[in-house]
Parts: structure tokens; C-alpha cells; sequence
């Protein structure tokens, strides 16, 4: 079992000790250091990558809400916090956990163990013929034969399956780097199809089932050529 690099950050010494012995309890995390406030582990992250922050939010200087929001790809977090308004601000950012402190070692644990899962499910090989995706609060089983096509939207995938449609928080090209290259194809800079279930090609559309896909122009002799290809 992989173990989880982790960083402990908090600006009150009896908070991090607490959370430090609770780490070490859980057994699979990989604790790296201990920051103060922001600004410290700022410097640290510049130095080294983690799987996981334990992050307070209110603290001198810089909040981790404030914190998190200034990376342009930070770890995934669970924020730890004496208050409750915050709660909002961690589901905006997509983070794993919501610490409500004095935190109780049964809830960590939960948090803990949902980190975990996470971790575990992020690092299965495409081979395997499926991922798994954080949607309305719960983690969903995509299968790739059941695929029809994947739209971005921003920050938001929507996954278009043969019986329904799961959006989760993710851009486009971080969610085409789970799929098996040779089953999916890039048809246009927001959609990316299962090339074995494409029906047909009219003009810059590639019908799928009851959807039509566009194709950018620049994409368009690409796409046919791979299809050509394919066909073989």
C-alpha cells in the first residue's frame, strides 16, 4: 500500500501536535513537516511536492482558504478549522475533508480514511477498464466501454455514458489523462469521444448514438485519419 506524503499546517503548536500524534496512528500517511502558517508552507511546496495538506484556516498573514486559492495546482487538502462558516469555501475548492476542531479521532479517522480511498482510486492503472469519480458527493464508477463522450466545461467534465451523465470537478485535459489513449480521441478543444462508438461523420459533426459531436477544423483530418486507421 502506497502511503500518503502529508504536511501539518496550523498556527497553534497543541493543534499540531494533536494532529501530528493522529497521523502517525492512522498508519498509511507519510508526515514531511510541520508549518506555522502559510507563508511557511508556501516555501516548503516551492521546495517539494505532497499528496496532502492538513490546512488550517484562520491564521496570520494569509488564510488557507486564501492560501489554496493562490496555487495554481495545490495538493489535495483537508481544512481543519474552529469555524463553521468556512464550510462553504472547502466544497468551492473541492477539498477532501472539513475538520470541525477539537477534532475527535473517530472523525479524523473517517477524513482519513476517505483521503485514502481517494489516493487509491486516483492511482488506478486505465488498464483496469475503469476510474473512479467524485460526483455529488460520492465517488462513481466510470467504465470505459460504457463511454460515449466526455465534455469540458471549465473546471467541470461531463461524462456522457450509454445510460447517463456524471459531471465532476476536473478540466478536460487532467480527465483525458485517466482514459486509455487508444480507445479516445480528441475531436474538438471540449469533447473527447470513444472513437469505437462513433456511427458516422456529416460534415464537422461526428454523430454518436443520439449526440452529435463537433470536430474543430483544425482537429478534422486528424480524427478521420485515426478512424481510418482504427478500421484496419
Amino acid at each position: 500500500m502506497a502511503r500518503i506524503s502529508c504536511i501539518i499546517t496550523d498556527d497553534e503548536p497543541f493543534a499540531r501536535k494533536g494532529l501530528e500524534g493522529y497521523v502517525n496512528k492512522a498508519g498509511f500517511f507519510d508526515l514531511k513537516a510541520q508549518c506555522e502558517d502559510a507563508m511557511e508552507l508556501g516555501a516548503l511546496l516551492a521546495q517539494q511536492s505532497v499528496d496532502l495538506l492538513f490546512l488550517d484556516i484562520q491564521m496570520p498573514h494569509l488564510t488557507g482558504v486564501e492560501f489554496i486559492r493562490s496555487l495554481p495546482n495545490p495538493p489535495k487538502v483537508i481544512f481543519t478549522t474552529a469555524f463553521k462558516e468556512y464550510a462553504t469555501d472547502g466544497f468551492d475548492l473541492d477539498v477532501l475533508d472539513y475538520l470541525l476542531k477539537p477534532i475527535p479521532f473517530e472523525r479524523f479517522m473517517k477524513a482519513a480514511f476517505k483521503a485514502k480511498d481517494y489516493f487509491d482510486l486516483k492511482n488506478n492503472d486505465p488498464s483496469t477498464g475503469y476510474v473512479f469519480v467524485k460526483s455529488n458527493g460520492k465517488l462513481e464508477k466510470v467504465v470505459f466501454d460504457e463511454v460515449l463522450f466526455i465534455k469540458g466545461m471549465e473546471n467541470y467534465v461531463e461524462i456522457h455514458t450509454v445510460a447517463r451523465k456524471i459531471i465532476t470537478h476536473s478540466t478536460l485535459r487532467a480527465f483525458a489523462d485517466k482514459l486509455p489513449q487508444r480507445r479516445f480521441m480528441q475531436t474538438h478543444k471540449s469533447y473527447i469521444v470513444a472513437s469505437d462508438k462513433i456511427t458516422s461523420i456529416e460534415g464537422n459533426m461526428l454523430n454518436i448514438g443520439a449526440f452529435e459531436v463537433p470536430i474543430s477544423r483544425q482537429l478534422k483530418d486528424q480524427v478521420i485519419q485515426a478512424l481510418i486507421n482504427q478500421s484496419r
